[in-house]
């Protein structure tokens, strides 16, 4: 009996996994859930721990495991059957049908926010990669505590990990966490951070010249108002390097400047230029202005930070300075194809509009 309960309890660790414990979904993560089923699946694939002619759980049961909706499940499926690792059968239901489907990539995708212009950066980077790579996306929301959570809890091995590093509070340590990362796998978006060592690519943007470049090419329109008010909020992820291509550029040219944290005890005043960076500032200064008689576009002027669909059409458009966000995604996607380590720049551009 002895020798029996040994054979058996043996038996009963080396138990194999099946597919129902081997897919999960991530609740942290942002990677849409049907997604997270199909990379769950070709990752398991890829590690060789379930083969040709497997049975897949069918789509009600993990449904229930995942608690998540059928319909997800159903999406996940169809994907994976598209990408020829599943099919059905009648009676059987899915089961794998080809395990030689690879996926060379492997990304860690941690973003600061899933703004609207993100989100165009990410959706360029994904349509650019295709089936090429799988892809774990998170956000942190700007919180450093968060990032460290999400970076330092991630055991798994990737071919690379994107980064946009911006923080409100706390941020000034990130580099140590990221310097942990191997510098080949690394890829910095959007910003810098003089602290990363090593050879590590980077598709960046340069805040400082940037600001400076936009408004000295918006100079001819610029000329009619005496002074520029930069609309700064207290405690912004917005790097202060803004702040210095900014005064620069205004004492360069010599115009009045100002630089303010909050709309609520300013007055409009004729003559002026605002330029806004996060969007309810950019409702506040409006609402400000046509409690006035003044005219946008003659009296008083707006610029505003990141291009968006719908400024091509508030008050007949609003003038924007603005990353090419679409490109940035492209570049991101070309850089991890390619293998680059090199550090690229974003383009900037002014978007002229009745607004200025």
């Amino acid at each position: 009996m002895y020798n029996c309960h040994i054979i058996f309890t043996h038996c009963y660790a080396m138990k194999k996994a099946t597919l129902l414990d081997l897919i999960k979904v991530d609740p942290y993560s942002s990677t849409s859930k049907y997604l997270q089923i199909v990379n769950a699946v070709l990752k398991e694939i890829e590690k060789g721990t379930i083969q040709a002619g497997e049975n897949m759980p069918s789509i009600n049961e993990l449904s229930i495991e995942l608690d998540i909706a059928r319909d997800t499940v159903e999406r996940g499926y169809k994907q994976l059957k598209q990408l020829g690792v599943i099919n059905a059968v009648p009676r059987r239901g899915y089961f794998i049908e080809n395990t030689a489907f690879r996926r060379p990539l492997s990304l860690f995708l941690l973003f600061n926010k899933l703004s609207s212009p993100k989100k165009m950066a990410y959706d360029a980077l994904v349509n650019e990669l295709g089936d090429k790579a799988s892809i774990d996306f998170y956000i942190y929301n700007n919180d450093f505590h968060l990032f460290k959570r999400l970076l330092s809890g991630n055991k798994d091995h990737y071919t690379h990990y994107v980064i946009i590093p911006h923080f409100i509070d706390a941020g000034e340590n990130a580099h140590e966490l990221i310097n942990k990362i191997p510098k080949d796998k690394l890829l910095l978006v959007d910003k810098l951070l003089p602290k990363i060592t090593g050879q590590y690519g980077a598709v960046y943007t340069d805040y400082e010249d940037d600001i400076y470049q936009a408004l000295t090419d918006a100079l001819e329109r610029l000329v009619k108002y005496h002074t520029i008010k930069l609309i700064f909020p207290d405690h912004s992820y917005y790097p202060k390097e803004i702040l210095k291509g900014f005064s620069h550029f205004c004492q360069d040219n010599a115009f009045q400047y100002k630089i303010i944290s909050s709309l609520e005890n300013e007055s409009v005043l004729e003559g002026e230029v605002y330029i806004n960076m996060i969007e309810d500032d950019l409702v506040t200064l409006i609402e400000k202005i046509q409690s006035t008689s003044l005219k946008i576009g003659e009296q008083i002027g707006i610029i505003s930070y990141n291009e968006t669909p719908f400024k091509r059409i508030l008050l007949n458009g609003i003038t924007t300075i603005s990353s090419d966000f679409h490109e940035m995604g492209i570049m991101t996607a070309n850089a991890i194809l390619s293998g680059s380590t090199e550090k690229k720049k974003v383009p900037f551009r002014l978007t002229l509009r009745p607004s200025l």
